[in-house]
């Protein structure tokens, strides 16, 4: 039984989605300045941290939010891009690390997506991605001029760079033009002469995931994984020599990729996902041994890396609280303090488990399941993340938390197209999306079933992006399973999403489907959840972006229009802001909208919940 939707000011769930995120980058050359982002003061910004003052200065006053920037080697400026209302198409920005305004950092370029810029290691050039209709332009710029591009390549596949070598010597592009899929091959060019110098891939059935170059002055080494084996696995590789070495341990397990070097070169932190659990170790390049580091359950993400006096700086969250930046011991992995504390606290939150089953055809998936105190069948949400080339992992989800506090359950799949589960588990889906998918979706449901877990009639599927089209897509082709829809910043269309979406985009929807939908015209209509609209039968939210590039709105109105058309209850909420939103009382809104809806379906459908709500005064 559903417990009263609490909406009041202080709800608990409410004062999770406030709790702020935090996270630190420091400069390479100097470490006592940093670049933070945070949406400490509700909503995402990024911030100058002065670490022998602790002094945060705040650096970018955008309506819409800044979630992402690049702090320069030598701490003086923070780079970030510059968008229109959340849209990710703009320029390249710079400010000074003490505030002040932004200058446009290539005033004579027309407007483009990107989502990667970086510094070599002495500081001396930049290089970033420059994505249009046109295809995926790379740039490098000598510093401090700026005026004109020092190499530059233009792409038509996916491609992702440059990652430039200590003093700018080299650049490392990765490409999908040869894999032909979404997976990567390197090309390493000679940035004075444009000489593409040396290549390397593993051939038909993997890729190359790059990590970075080493930062000691002179060092030509570069790390990065390869999958191969069917699992990534780090490796070093000399672009000028050829020298090649790929690192074995008899502890890894899952994909594991390399996240730092340390500063002299000696040491590598690897990061390892098995099955969406996290580990982390060090690997002595000398000894040529591997040790892991002592986590907690958790998620750890990348931070600063490896420190001056031993220790690492990571980011971590967990189903009990938000993302925050810690230092750990380098030997044993050991939290020694926490690098920036905001003093705040969240409420207690229900903790996550891992979950296996078989799908429709027996292939093995892993879910996350968490369930409100009581005893079952409860009314449930069944989520699925975004990507598809992503994992859910036990992390912080003031969303979850806020269907447990009203007595949901949650259950959040890894679905065939996932990482961390093997390249076959990946690469499964290729060019058949929306299919395979939806059965592991369907298994799932018969499993929460059949553990007592969900009541049948009170299934509701949710999920953002690739997991909104999952949404969209398993109300269409299993319409039988669902008491209601929640979709946020979802596709609907794959044809008119290729038509008007950035192209950041378009080069990642050719490599899924095999080519464009032209090329492949009855690949996209299959995976299309137009295509099963009048086999919809519950009510269906979403939940959409005014200036989404990634999930763009033409596609959605029509859609919207084509459900309305068959007398299907359909309900579009639009917000003002890009693919998803950086504002924390936009998301509270948009929860709330959730849970409203939630609650009319399983009203509609049982009868079963309190009608006593508590309200904000």
């Amino acid at each position: 039984m559903l417990k009263p939707l609490d909406l009041s000011a202080d709800a608990p769930w409410k004062q999770r989605f406030r709790a702020p995120s935090i996270e630190c980058y420091r400069a390479a050359q100097d470490p006592s300045r940093a670049l933070v982002r945070s949406d400490k003061d509700g909503l995402w910004q990024l911030y100058a941290w002065q670490a022998d003052t602790s002094a945060l200065t705040q650096l970018t006053h955008d309506p819409a939010g800044v979630s992402d920037g690049v702090i320069s080697a030598d701490g003086e400026w923070i780079y970030y891009l510059r968008d229109n209302g959340g849209n990710e198409i703009g320029h390249y920005a710079r400010v000074p690390f003490a505030g002040g305004e932004a200058e446009d950092l290539t005033p004579d370029l027309p407007e483009y997506a990107s989502h990667f810029l970086t510094e070599c290691a002495s500081g001396r050039a930049l290089g970033f991605s420059a994505v249009d209709d046109d295809g995926f332009h790379i740039y490098i710029f000598e510093k401090p001029r700026m005026n004109a591009p020092v190499f530059t390549t233009t792409k038509t596949a996916l491609s992702f760079g440059p990652l430039l070598s200590p003093d700018a010597e080299i650049a490392i592009i990765a490409s999908t033009e040869k894999t032909g899929v979404a997976e990567y091959a390197l090309e390493a060019y000679d940035v004075n002469s444009g000489e593409l110098i040396a290549e390397l891939w593993d051939g038909a059935g993997s890729g190359i995931v790059p990590g970075e170059f080493s930062r000691a002055p002179g060092d030509m080494r570069f790390a990065g994984s390869s999958n191969a084996s069917g699992y990534h696995r780090p490796l070093i590789w000399n672009p000028l020599s050829g020298e090649r070495h790929d690192i074995r341990s008899e502890r890894f397990r899952g994909d594991v990729k390399v996240w730092h070097w340390s500063p002299d070169g000696a040491r590598l932190l690897l990061h390892q996902v098995d099955q969406a659990m996290h580990a982390l170790y060090v690997y002595d390049i000398g000894a040529d041994r591997v040790r892991p580091l002592n986590l907690p359950p958790g998620v750890p993400s990348r931070g600063s890396g490896f420190t001056e006096d031993g220790a690492i700086e990571i980011h971590f969250s967990d189903s009990q609280a938000p993302t925050r930046p810690l230092a750990l011991d380098g030997e044993n992995g050991a939290l020694l303090y926490s690098v920036i504390d905001l003093g705040i606290r969240v409420p207690k939150s229900r903790q996550w488990r891992s979950v296996r089953y078989a799908s429709t055809d027996g292939a093995p998936i892993q879910a996350w399941l968490a369930t409100p105190p009581g005893a079952g069948p409860y009314p449930t949400i069944v989520h699925t993340h975004g990507g598809p080339t992503a994992v859910m992992t036990n992390r912080w989800a003031p969303e979850a938390q806020a269907w447990l506090d009203h007595g949901f359950a949650f259950f959040s799949l890894n679905y065939r197209g996932s990482t961390t589960f093997g390249y076959d588990f990946q690469h499964a889906i290729d060019g058949n999306l929306g299919a395979l998918e939806v059965e592991d979706i369907a298994a799932g449901v018969a499993w929460l079933i059949a553990e007592g877990i969900a009541q049948p009639d009170a299934i509701l599927k949710t999920g953002g992006s690739y997991g909104g089209y999952l949404t969209l897509q398993a109300l269409g082709v299993k319409p039988e399973l669902w008491a209601g829809g929640m979709a946020v910043v979802a596709i609907a269309d794959w044809t008119l999403m290729y038509e008007d979406q950035a192209g950041t985009l378009r080069g990642y929807q050719r490599s899924m489907f095999g080519g464009t939908p032209d090329e492949k015209p009855e690949a996209h209509r299959k995976a299309s959840p137009i295509t099963y609209a009048e086999q919809i039968a519950a009510p269906l939210l979403v939940l959409q972006g005014e200036n989404d590039t990634r999930c763009p709105a033409r596609q959605m109105r029509v859609y919207e229009r084509r459900l309305n058309e068959l007398g299907k209850s359909i309900e579009v909420h639009w917000f003002d802001a890009g693919h998803g939103s950086l504002d924390t009382e936009e998301r509270i809104r948009q929860q709330e909208l959730m849970l409203r809806f939630a609650f009319r379906q399983i009203s509609n459908s049982v009868g079963a919940f309190p009608r006593n709500t508590r309200r904000s005064t």
